[in-house]
């Protein structure tokens, strides 16, 4: 069964908290679609769906830290059985109890709050529901037995559950579809669910949604009552949450340097680095991207800096033994190019995106996935696909001047490529002494996978690259 995992933004993230849920059980989804959001130390990363299904069951609630790796939901085909599993143990409450000892294999007919119902005799009743399913009825009065579920499988959702509860109540209204996180703002801001248009599936309310409703009740008001914002607790309750409600995440970056510093520390501690360099004419490269860029809108022009990623991520397919990670004493190689990319955020410290397949995208597709994922780091609101295991990293401080650059390895990585600036300095040319555009490219390897002369193999590969950009 296909599941969607709390997503690792590196080796120092061991954690994270899920945000908001965007989608509900029963819900039709697709590839690329955003299902969920999760908070890290470092930045907000939106976890994609990887594939066309049915959201089966939610796992985890909102609002709950949990360690990396844990389901998070669980997705099924379409008309599929929905599977039978226990919720996920949240790491707030005891993170070493929920992976120092795996789960024993659950028996078919063994009892699961999330699927089964007991009776006060003890009988087992066909009701299939999450617990806070069971929770949210228990508090409500409703026998979840009276309620149809509209879910596969005739599970309860949600919106079954407070179909119910307005019936009981005599009330006639739709059911708003809205998430956890969004209701408990709203009830915070005293805003009225029906009265805000959502942007979720199927127009459900999402917190953003709640927040943006509250601003132009804010500025309407502003505008016919000059009465300062501090007189309005219902707009200090949005912008000041109170502790433990999730407002828009906020890194602190004394946690974001320490946890850089645990990282860098222990690479340089268990990884035997050696280095090389090499200085590269870039007078092709500086030629045909001129001549390119003349060429097309200023929208689709592409930056040295994607030319070198492109340039990376080809080598690497010739040397292989660089791409890869270091895990038990051994390397394994992997059979993609996840491209890490080392971004400077503007709140200090640094993050590393990935860009999938690095090597099977084209060049104006590599730039436009640089742009998207340097955007969205300096933003500090990542996709699951940004946080894409690496398995070869670039940093590049060109832009700033730096004429060179060597990169502490990313655990279990086995190497970093670095670049400084293309600046124009004297040389050989033909026998006669003249001036170039050259940069200097670095690398940064393990010596426990690889030796030197592999290292040197790989830096000529990238240079004879640089000078037929045309083909990359």
């Amino acid at each position: 069964m296909p599941e969607f995992r709390m997503p690792s933004l590196g080796a120092d993230m061991t954690e994270g908290t899920l945000l908001e849920w965007r989608v509900y059980p029963g819900d039709a989804v697709h590839k690329g679609d955003v299902v969920a959001e999760v908070d890290t130390t470092k930045a907000a990363i939106e976890v994609e769906c990887f594939e066309d299904g049915v959201i089966g069951e939610l796992l985890v609630p909102e609002g709950t830290t949990v360690p990396v790796g844990t389901p998070l939901a669980t997705i099924e085909p379409a008309g599929a059985e929905p599977a039978r599993r226990p919720a996920a143990t949240p790491a707030s409450v005891s993170p070493s109890s929920a992976s120092a000892e795996p789960a024993a294999p659950e028996s078919p007919t063994a009892p699961a709050a999330s699927v089964a119902l007991h009776d006060q005799d003890g009988r087992e009743s066909a009701i299939r529901a999450t617990p806070l399913i069971h929770r949210i009825a228990a508090e409500a009065g409703i026998d979840l037995a009276s309620v149809h579920g509209s879910a596969p499988g005739g599970r309860i959702v949600r919106a079954d559950l407070d179909r119910a509860i307005l019936e009981r109540r005599g009330g006639n209204r739709a059911v708003i579809r809205a998430s956890g996180y969004a209701r408990r703002l709203a009830d915070t801001a005293g805003v009225e669910l029906a009265d805000i248009a959502g942007s979720g599936p199927e127009g459900a309310v999402r917190a953003a949604d709640v927040r943006a409703a509250v601003s132009g009740t804010e500025a309407a008001a502003t505008a016919t009552d000059p009465a300062p914002v501090s007189n309005r607790p219902n707009s200090a309750a949005i912008s000041a949450p109170e502790p433990g409600q999730h407002a828009a995440p906020q890194h602190d970056p004394a946690e974001v340097r320490k946890l850089i510093a645990a990282a860098m520390t222990r690479s340089k501690r268990t990884i035997p680095h050696y280095y090389l360099s090499s200085t590269i004419d870039m007078t092709a490269a500086r030629n045909w991207l001129a001549e390119h860029n003349r060429q097309v809108p200023v929208t689709d022009r592409i930056l040295p800096a994607a030319l070198l990623l492109a340039a990376v991520a080809r080598a690497v397919r010739t040397v292989p033994e660089l791409n890869g990670h270091w895990i038990d004493d051994e390397f394994h190689p992997a059979s993609h190019v996840h491209l890490g990319v080392v971004v400077s955020m503007r709140s200090g410290g640094i993050i590393v995106p990935t860009i999938p397949d690095a090597d099977r995208l084209a060049l104006p597709e590599l730039m436009t996935a640089l742009r998207g994922v340097a955007e969205r780091a300096r933003a500090v609101r990542l996709r699951s696909s940004d946080a894409t295991p690496a398995t070869i990293t670039v940093t590049n401080l060109g832009d700033l001047g730096v004429d060179s650059v060597f990169g502490v390895i990313a655990a279990p990585q086995v190497a970093i490529v670095g670049f400084g600036a293309v600046t124009e300095r004297p040389c050989a040319v033909d026998g006669l002494l003249g001036v170039r555009p050259q940069l200097t490219a670095t690398l940064s390897a393990d010596h426990r996978a690889t030796d030197g002369a592999i290292g040197a193999r790989f830096l000529h590969a990238v240079d004879t690259l640089l000078q037929t950009p045309e083909e990359l």
